[in-house]
């Protein structure tokens, strides 16, 4: 019995047709077609109807492939697992990251770990939305999380809290002035990223204000795109302060109300809920955690 028959047809029926299942394993459909044929001649049953337009299982394919699939799944999962027991540094590293976090502190943690491994590959996915690793196929899922997410089979682990700062050109603080108190700072316009609730901020004495942004003259979940727009004079930047060093130093922009303490970016990494972590996994956020106290990589 070919178990690679009966898992290439899973494959096929998981991404809606033979196409999509070419595409996703890199496989010739013809070679989709014939596994799918082969099995269905084994088990003389017909288990996929074909017609031009869609993928149309029989009432014996369907009961067969719910019963299968979970076994590859388990077997998949049982594989991984064991990989994760060796402590070699090997295979691809799939990560998803806001692009904040992604530019100046995932990138370099995976290029140091790139030069130290040379069997290790990296995918960043750069998206602010927040998705579930087990159900997109990633290893490590980096979120800004602003509520508990419900339980969907992942580890949420708190991996960074990044300073923040109010950042201005000095191109807009000629137009406006400088800013001396949070009512002056409010008459500026804003550089916000769509789900920005109003900026929390410490006071000197200790207490807790709250600016609001009624005056957000550009919107964008890209932080590169704010910074730009800070840079051309367009209003105050709200961005980790890691991620404007470079423009600070040339006198480019300039944090505002620095008396002032913003409330942190917490990061936190979603990770498969599974008995081993991949040695790969383990590496990357160890050296993060490095990254972030200042040791082995340096800030970009």
């Amino acid at each position: 019995m070919d178990w690679r028959d009966w898992e290439l047809f899973c494959e096929v029926v998981q991404h809606g047709g033979f196409s999509a299942a070419a595409r996703v394993l890199g496989h010739p459909k013809s070679s989709l077609s014939a596994a799918v044929q082969r099995l269905e001649s084994n088990l003389g049953l017909r288990l996929i109807e074909r017609t031009t337009r869609h993928l149309r299982l029989t009432d014996a394919g369907d009961t067969i492939y719910q019963r299968v699939k979970p076994l590859f799944t388990a077997l998949h999962d049982t594989h991984g697992e064991a990989l994760a027991m060796s402590s070699a540094i090997s295979g691809t590293l799939r990560i998803k990251s806001p692009y904040e976090f992604g530019a100046n502190h995932a990138g370099p943690v995976a290029c140091e770990l790139m030069n130290r491994y040379p069997d290790l590959a990296v995918r960043i996915d750069v998206e602010h939305e927040i998705v579930s690793p087990v159900a997109e196929n990633y290893d490590i899922v980096f979120a800004m999380l602003e509520a508990p997410l419900p339980p969907t089979g992942i580890v949420i682990r708190r991996v960074s809290s990044l300073e923040r700062g109010l950042y201005a050109s000095p191109r807009l603080l000629e137009k406006f002035g400088e800013p001396r108190t949070l009512a002056e700072l409010a008459k500026l316009p804003m550089l916000t990223a769509p789900n920005d609730a109003p900026w929390a901020l410490t006071t000197p004495d200790g207490g807790t204000e709250h600016l609001a942004l009624q005056k957000a003259r550009l919107v964008s979940s890209n932080a590169d795109i704010r910074l730009q727009a800070a840079l051309a004079g367009l209003g105050v930047l709200r961005v980790t302060a890691s991620f404007t060093n470079a423009a600070v130093a040339a006198g480019l922009l300039r944090r505002l109300l620095p008396d002032h303490v913003c409330e942190p970016l917490n990061v936190h990494a979603l990770l498969p809920a599974r008995q081993f972590v991949p040695a790969k996994v383990r590496c990357f956020l160890d050296a993060l955690e490095a990254h972030g106290r200042g040791g082995g990589l340096e800030e970009a």
